[in-house]
C-alpha cells in the first residue's frame, strides 16, 4: 500500500532525487518548499516532466510558517526534513536567517509532526559540522592529504559535540531537539549526521555542494578558488547510496528510532578536496584547471571521514558507488545537462 511522505526541502537537490525514487515506486509524495535554492524551479520541470505535474502534491511555504507545516504534515506516514540554510559562509554573514531556517525551522517541523497525533516516521538531514573543527583529534599531513592519526575507522557518533559555526549551532540545535522528540516524546525520528553527499540535479554553488560546484565550474569555464591548502579530506557519499540509507531506516524504523547515524561515503570512499581531486578532473576535462588559492574558512576541519559501522550494524547499510565511479558519472551528467548551468 503506498504511503505518504512528506519532503521539506523537496524541490532541492537530496530532496527531488528521493521524490524521484518514490514517485517511480508508487509512493504518494508531498515537497513543501520555500523555492529559494537555486536549481529548485529546474529539479520540479524534471518531476513533472518525468511523472506529470499532477504526480506529487506541491506546498510552496518556508519552514519558518509553523501554520503551514501543521496542515501539511497530517496524513504523513514520512517526513523527511531536508529543508534549511545550508552554507557556513552565509551562517557566519546572516546567524538570524540561518537560526530561524535550521533550529526555529526544525523545531516547527518537530512540532508539527507531534501535534498531528499520527505519529509518523522523521528523518532529518543533520551534518557532520556538529562534531566542530575536532581540534583534539591529532591529523598527520601526507603529499595529497591530512589523515587522522589514530581513527582507522573515521569519526563515530560518539566523537564529543562541537557547534563551530552558527551553522554548526543552528543545524546541532535541531539535531538535539531531533533525538530527544523521541526520547521526551516517542516520535520515531532518526537523524543522519551527514558527510558531503554529491550527485545530479545538484546545482553546487563555491559555498556549499563542493564538487558538484567545481565540477560545474571546470565544465562552464568559471573561476575555481580553493580555500586552505586544498588537502583537506572529506568521505563522500553519492546521493542513491544516501537514499538507501534512508530507506533502510524507514523499513528498519523499530531498530533506527531514536538513533543518531554518521552517514558518508566511509574510509573507502575519501578524496582530498583539490590536491586528489583536481587531478582527477582536469583527467576527465582532458586539459588543466587553473584555480586561485584562499585562507582557510571557518571551523573547516581538516580531515572528517565518518565511522559508518554503526549504520552498517544496524540498517544494513554500506555505500555501493565508488568515489571515483561516482564522480565520473556526475562529470557526465553536468556536461550532458550544460544548458541547466547557463
Amino acid at each position: 500500500m503506498p504511503r505518504n511522505f512528506l519532503i521539506t526541502g523537496g524541490a532541492g537537490f537530496i530532496g527531488s532525487n528521493y521524490a524521484y525514487r518514490l514517485l517511480q515506486r508508487g509512493e504518494r509524495v508531498t515537497i513543501f518548499d520555500n523555492l529559494s535554492r537555486a536549481g529548485a524551479a529546474r529539479n520540479l520541470k524534471w518531476l513533472e516532466e518525468s511523472f506529470g505535474s499532477s504526480a506529487f502534491r506541491l506546498i510552496v511555504a518556508d519552514v519558518r510558517d509553523a501554520a503551514h507545516l501543521t496542515e501539511a504534515v497530517h496524513g504523513s506516514d514520512v517526513i523527511v526534513h531536508l529543508a534549511g540554510q545550508v552554507a557556513v559562509t552565509t551562517s557566519v554573514t546572516h546567524p538570524r536567517e540561518d537560526f530561524e531556517a535550521n533550529a526555529l525551522g526544525t523545531f516547527n517541523v518537530l512540532e508539527a509532526a507531534r501535534l498531528s497525533g499520527e505519529n509518523p516516521i522523521l528523518l532529518y538531514a543533520s551534518t557532520n559540522k556538529v562534531y566542530g573543527g575536532m581540534e583534539e583529534v591529532q591529523v598527520v599531513e601526507r603529499a595529497t592529504r591530512w589523515e587522522y592519526a589514530s581513527l582507522p575507522h573515521g569519526c563515530s557518533e560518539n566523537q564529543p559535540l562541537d557547534f563551530h559555526s552558527p551553522y554548526g549551532c543552528s543545524k546541532g540545535t535541531g539535531d538535539q531537539y531531533v533525538r530527544d522528540y523521541a526520547r521526551i516524546y516517542g516520535l520515531r525520528t532518526v537523524v543522519f549526521r551527514q558527510s558531503c553527499i554529491y550527485g545530479p540535479r545538484q546545482f553546487g554553488i563555491e559555498d556549499q555542494g563542493w564538487v558538484a560546484w567545481m565540477i560545474i565550474a571546470a565544465v562552464t569555464g568559471r573561476p575555481i578558488t580553493i580555500y586552505g591548502d586544498g588537502k583537506q579530506i572529506r568521505d563522500i557519499l553519492y546521493v542513491d547510496d544516501l537514499l538507501d540509507a534512508y530507506d533502510a531506516a524507514i523499513e528498519r524504523i523499530e531498530t533506527a528510532a531514536g538513533q543518531v547515524y554518521n552517514i558518508g561515503g566511509g574510509p573507502a570512499n575519501t578524496m582530498s578536496v583539490w590536491a586528489e581531486f583536481g587531478p582527477l578532473l582536469e583527467g576527465l576535462l582532458g586539459r588543466p584547471i587553473p584555480v586561485a588559492y584562499g585562507d582557510w574558512r571557518p571551523g573547516d576541519q581538516k580531515v572528517f571521514v565518518a565511522d559508518i559501522r554503526k549504520a552498517g550494524h544496524h540498517l544494513g547499510w554500506t555505500p555501493k558507488t565508488d568515489v571515483r565511479q561516482g564522480i565520473t558519472r556526475l562529470f557526465h551528467w553536468v556536461q550532458a545537462n550544460r544548458q541547466l548551468f547557463a
